[in-house]
């Protein structure tokens, strides 16, 4: 059958990450008619630990003898094969493809377990696995020949960061996955591609495009984006979370799947029998999510995407389209990680009146015992009152203030728990000599210093890349039983500005033509969605008719976003980008570096960016009082 003609690739996603649930690889392949089960379970968190630990354990690896002793020290996401070796007997009777992105940094061991422990269950599965994202030499080779490798997020070389880089991984695209298919690959195995490239591979695949067909290939790459985090497409963290609690379809969301077809245009809709839903607005709400501007960059392509559509054509299911392709940037996303030093908190409980001069109380307190050289030696040291003590609380829990103590040093001594002149045993003194209503926890454990890491984001040219295809079968033309196969780059490159485009609204509408306003909260009427891309987040805002997006792109402005931000959320000079996508009536933001370094090393609760969307449209603002009539979310 010839490409154009030939029927939709459909498509699952099976897992967001490591914490998403063990069923769906199974339950997919058990009960849904698709072609390629996709899924992902790595995180800049699991790259900055599977890294760090693989270099700590390369003595103890290189002394290994045996497949088995290996095992031992292996960095891979080991809890992939309890998602997978359920599903094995399914995806062989059905012919289900699997891609995932679980190799982390031993990719090969973990491609090699999957075929040893397949056919211990008598099954034959080819297993495929993708080199090329371990590029620590490479870096390390260009660090010393003087390459800065600034950060994307806050513009310092890594001289300036001033951590040694112990590992780096960068982000390879799909087409080594198509390959992998068309080479007859049933299960790839890869390390760290892009949390979208799996399904850009799937569809390449099926739909035999070439890497210049860029159109096709941005829009696999955007749906790609759609599926990759699973149930947060299917109503998970959507901002109308309250619709779907009211029909009780917010238990067991469906894991989603697309019919994509040979244009890169596809049909979301989800696993059957299960909650949740696909609607415009569930869909639009996992687009904003972890988007950096206009353009979506990939190995294989970049995806224009000011112009997306999504269009509800039927229970269930949504149509995506309008989605432009460009070439890729000569550049990929690498991360590097540092060693920073030692991580604890502890937390005091505190209840009633008076809690700001309470926290006060406590902080003068803590930093008194701790003394003026001890001060010194934390990198970071911040005193965080969490909650407020309301007056007639319904229980004594809602009236109650976490008041957080969190520190960072390099020196490991001074976050010893055990040690007397220690962080916790010196600041714990305070206890007995604290304010009324302060209590507690009884579980200590944070307390003890844990290792912490630093993400540096940065980019490698592609030219430096060697991504490898291996086939771990008697393929044709293997050698000693095994198929290695050199991945072309894309076939062109284009150089793109550092800087995406960022504009304020073209035309705005008088904001008092829109009549009489009321003050409510912002998401009294306007959904959202929240993420972050290391330290940087993006806030991404969208209405449900025309008349309110001609308002809402008049309304939020770059200004008015630092307004909502407060002068305790917005840092000062912080830079902030906007855009808009007129066709799904959103407009977006990206916050530069407002994560503090980002998950790995962040400070704050919002260590993932996903709560600042709701902190902001929990502000409240002067609403046309005709769109709040209307009916609120």
């Amino acid at each position: 059958m010839a490409p154009a003609s030939r029927r939709a690739v459909r498509v699952a996603g099976a897992s967001g990450g490591f914490s998403d649930r063990v069923r769906a690889i199974a339950s997919l392949a058990k009960n849904e008619d698709v072609d390629v089960i996709v899924g992902d379970w790595l995180s800049e968190l699991t790259m900055t630990m599977h890294g760090a630990a693989k270099i700590k354990n390369m003595e103890q690896m290189a002394k290994a003898q045996t497949f088995d002793e290996k095992l031992n020290y292996a960095m891979f996401a080991e809890n992939f094969l309890d998602c997978f070796l359920p599903a094995v007997p399914d995806l062989v009777e059905r012919g289900i493809k699997l891609a995932v992105n679980a190799g982390a940094s031993d990719t090969e061991l973990l491609a090699q377990l999957v075929d040893k422990k397949v056919k211990e269950m008598g099954y034959n599965l080819k297993v495929a696995w993708i080199e090329g994202d371990d590029v620590t030499g490479a870096v390390k080779g260009m660090l010393n020949k003087g390459e800065g490798f600034q950060s994307l997020m806050h513009g310092k070389s890594v001289a300036e960061w001033g951590l040694d880089p112990v590992c780096a991984q960068c982000y390879l695209g799909g087409m080594g996955i198509a390959r992998a298919l068309t080479e007859g690959a049933d299960v790839v195995i890869c390390g760290r591609v892009s949390d979208a490239s799996p399904i850009i591979g799937a569809a390449a695949w099926w739909h035999e495009w070439t890497s210049d067909q860029f159109d096709e290939l941005a829009g696999s790459l955007i749906i790609g984006h759609l599926l990759e985090c699973g149930a947060y497409v299917t109503g998970g963290y959507a901002s109308d979370f309250r619709s779907v609690l009211k029909a009780k379809k917010h238990i067991n969301l469906g894991f989603p799947i697309c019919a994509i077809d040979h244009k890169g245009e596809g049909i979301m809709y989800k696993e059957a029998n299960t909650g949740g839903v696909i609607t415009v607005n569930s869909v639009t709400s996992q687009l904003l999510y972890e988007i950096q501007g206009p353009q979506y960059y990939n190995c294989d392509v970049t995806a224009q995407i000011e112009n997306i559509k999504f269009e509800q054509i039927g229970e269930d299911q949504v149509k995506v389209s309008g989605v432009k392709g460009l070439p890729p940037p000569p550049t990929t996303k690498v991360g590097l990680t540092g060693v920073a030093g030692w991580q604890a908190e502890y937390h005091v409980y505190l209840c009633g009146l008076h809690i700001e001069e309470k926290c006060k109380w406590t902080e003068e307190q803590i930093k008194y015992e701790l003394g003026e050289e001890n001060l010194k030696k934390f990198t970071t040291l911040k005193f965080m009152q969490n909650g407020s003590s309301i007056v007639d609380a319904r229980n004594q829990d809602v009236a109650t203030v976490d008041f957080r103590i969190f520190a960072q040093s390099t020196d490991r001594e001074l976050l010893n728990m055990r040690n007397p002149n220690g962080f916790f045993r010196i600041s714990m003194v305070t206890f007995l000599q604290s304010c009324p209503g302060a209590s507690l926890g009884n579980d200590m454990r944070q307390a003890e210093g844990k290792p912490y890491y630093e993400y540096h984001p940065s980019l490698l040219p592609q030219a430096a890349l060697q991504q490898r295809v291996h086939c771990l079968w008697d393929a044709e033309g293997a050698v000693d039983g095994k198929k290695v196969i050199d991945q072309p780059l894309a076939p062109e490159f284009r150089t793109y500005d550092k800087q995406q485009p960022s504009y304020e609204t073209k035309n705005p509408v008088a904001l008092d033509s829109f009549g009489p306003t009321v003050r409510v909260p912002l998401g009294s009427i306007v959904l959202g969605r929240s993420g972050d891309k290391c330290s940087d987040c993006n806030v991404g805002f969208f209405v449900r008719s025309d008349d309110e997006w001609d308002w809402l792109r008049s309304f939020l402005t770059v200004d008015k976003i630092k307004e909502l931000l407060g002068p305790e959320e917005y840092k000062q000079g912080e830079a902030i980008d906007r855009f808009e996508m007129p066709n799904i009536r959103a407009v977006h933001f990206l916050l530069h570096d407002h994560l503090d370094r980002g998950y790995d090393a962040c400070s704050t609760y919002d260590t993932l960016g996903k709560n600042c969307c709701e902190y902001l449209r929990a502000k409240t603002v002067d609403l046309p009082k005709k769109f709040v009539d209307r009916g609120v979310l």
